[in-house]
């Protein structure tokens, strides 16, 4: 009951805190706020409490995993967004997102090579990603449900996945633990307030977090086995949060808001 209490309080949280900065700050902040671990931090953690060491390892290097398939998810709206309103691009992100997770499933790597790979395609999707463009803005405008149904879809989510861990396996938990559920949410909306501007600033904004994302998860996958569980995650935290602080830097002389 403990566990359940502590998923009911962090995901509203973390999900309601992404949302807002991106209201302040820009779609870009939102998008590289949420490149941190929000949804497979939490994930992994809830799993550490209550599995084995090696069934947290396997879903360490599984979310890892899971980085090419946010970086194709990235892409795949991006360039589809230039031609196609929301739907069809969000139908068609999700399904090269599924497609990579399936390869994925049964491609495993030792957990330094995973973490320099991974780099090296957020690196490339950055470079890939299309130039913004001053597309004329959507008019849709966020209703008073817009946020609770982001608080509800996502502990949903985090509640689901972390239940039915055992069943699907610690691989497959890890690579579903980076469905790209609170970017899916903040690109919709962006794409319909702002238009094709809006949802590139948001996905360009991802990539840069992600670096943090990549970081905390190599840091987890280091020290999980050799420390408790609580010095393992603060300093995979610590390290996410020194890594996102350099990515915001470069951000904002980017300009990418």
């Amino acid at each position: 009951m403990s566990i359940l209490a502590l998923k009911l309080i962090l995901s509203p949280i973390i999900i309601g805190s992404a949302s807002l900065a991106g209201r302040r700050w820009g779609h870009a902040v939102s998008g590289w706020l949420i490149g941190l671990p929000l949804t497979s931090g939490p994930v992994i953690f809830f799993l550490a409490l209550s599995h084995d060491t090696q069934f947290v390892m396997t879903s360490v290097l599984g979310t890892l995993s899971g980085g090419f398939s946010l970086v194709a998810f990235c892409l795949a709206y991006a360039w589809m967004s230039m031609r196609f309103r929301w739907l069809p691009a969000a139908a068609g992100s999700l399904l090269a997102y599924a497609a990579v997770v399936i390869l994925m499933q049964n491609a495993v790597t030792p957990l330094l090579p995973l973490f320099l790979t991974v780099v090296l395609v957020i690196l490339s999707g950055a470079r890939l990603m299309p130039a913004r463009t001053n597309l004329p803005p959507g008019d849709a405008k966020p209703g008073a449900w817009d946020l609770p149904a982001r608080l509800l879809i996502g502990t949903g989510f985090i509640l689901l996945l972390t239940g039915i861990a055992a069943w699907i396996g610690p691989r497959l938990t890890g690579l579903l633990a980076t469905i790209p559920l609170y970017t899916i949410i903040l690109t919709i909306f962006a794409h319909r307030l702002e238009g094709t501007a809006g949802a590139i600033s948001v996905l360009g904004g991802l990539l840069f977090g992600m670096y943090a994302f990549s970081a905390f998860f190599l840091t987890l996958g280091l020290l999980i086995g050799n420390t408790g569980i609580g010095w393992a995650f603060l300093s995979a935290i610590a390290v996410a949060l020194l890594v996102q602080g350099g990515s915001l830097l470069i951000l904002r002389r980017r300009n990418l808001r």
